[in-house]
């Protein structure tokens, strides 16, 4: 008998600019392949099999006439990369935004007991840097 539970198996992201969107997840570790740039849909296995995909917002059109792009203002998706401490965290934010991406939040000790920030990537979807406070 197989087991008909439904399971995570893949966040995807809708993105304007394929090349921009990859090259920033690429700065936080995803092995992502050399060329794939040029498609339309990208996707990644990480560790422990959670695949991470990106479509086009044209991809997304094709099959959906409807889409449109989220309104501003708010996330519709949160990512969060887990760093190694909370040097990490504030090494990883100074690097991505000395490289051009926005920060939204600047490294800071959480009440909860973490180092945390929040980086905007291309296509301004908040992307969390945490790491247990020290």
């Amino acid at each position: 008998m197989t087991d008909t539970t439904p399971r995570l198996d893949m966040i995807g992201l809708v993105v304007s600019d394929m090349a921009a969107s990859l090259a920033f997840y690429r700065r936080l570790g995803l092995d992502i392949p050399a060329g794939a740039e040029a498609q339309p849909h990208v996707e990644v296995v990480l560790p422990g099999g959670m695949r991470v995909g990106w479509d086009t917002e044209e991809v997304m059109r094709s099959f959906d006439p409807g889409w449109s792009r989220p309104a501003a203002g708010g996330d519709r998706i949160g990512l969060a990369f887990l760093c190694g401490s909370p040097s990490e965290v504030d090494a990883l934010y100074a690097e991505l935004t000395e490289a051009g991406y926005a920060g939204r939040l600047k490294p800071w000790d959480a009440e909860w007991g973490q180092r945390y920030a929040v980086v905007l990537d291309p296509d301004g979807c908040g992307v969390s840097l945490f790491a247990a406070a020290g």
